[in-house]
């Protein structure tokens, strides 16, 4: 009798195995992949936006950041005229990766009577932008440089060398 419910034991146990395994299959199946932001084309984000503003006389700071606004590469040139930059840079590139556009569209939405956004906690001025690849924001790329218009033609043109 014991030798009975010892099959009926193994025999459940094998089936639990082979329907977990089938679930699992199943599930690995409808996992999708997600393109990420790494070091290097964060690094060649960073450079690209550095010879740009260096060539146009326009010191800066740069900060790139993941899908989740986490900073991946940043650096304040020479001769940046704001001290604030540094994280005025990061803060424009982590508003634009987290809203998955240009930071200033939260700075037209308080400028256009949304008074509200200002709470979101977020820079909310020109110069960030979001860094697309295969059409889903990976992360986004901030600028720090003179004037706003200086800083969006920074952050366009770094991302204009890494392509879509």
């Amino acid at each position: 009798m014991q030798s009975r419910s010892s099959l009926l034991i193994i025999t459940f146990s094998l089936m639990s195995v082979t329907w977990g395994a089938s679930a699992l299959a199943e599930a690995t199946h409808t996992v999708e992949q997600k393109p990420v932001l790494g070091l290097a084309s964060a690094m060649k984000l960073m450079e690209t936006a550095r010879v740009y503003a260096d060539a146009h006389h326009w010191p800066c700071a740069i900060s790139v950041v993941d899908d989740g606004g986490w900073n991946l590469a940043s650096v304040r040139m020479d001769g940046a005229p704001v001290v604030a930059g540094s994280d005025l840079a990061q803060g424009k590139a982590r508003t634009a990766a987290l809203f998955k556009r240009p930071s200033d569209d939260l700075e037209k939405a308080v400028n256009g009577g949304r008074i509200a956004a200002v709470t979101a906690g977020l820079v909310m001025m020109k110069g960030g932008q979001p860094i697309k690849r295969n059409g889903q924001v990976i992360g986004g790329v901030g600028i720090s440089a003179d004037t706003p218009a200086h800083d969006d033609e920074i952050a366009l043109a770094a991302l204009a060398a890494l392509g879509d």
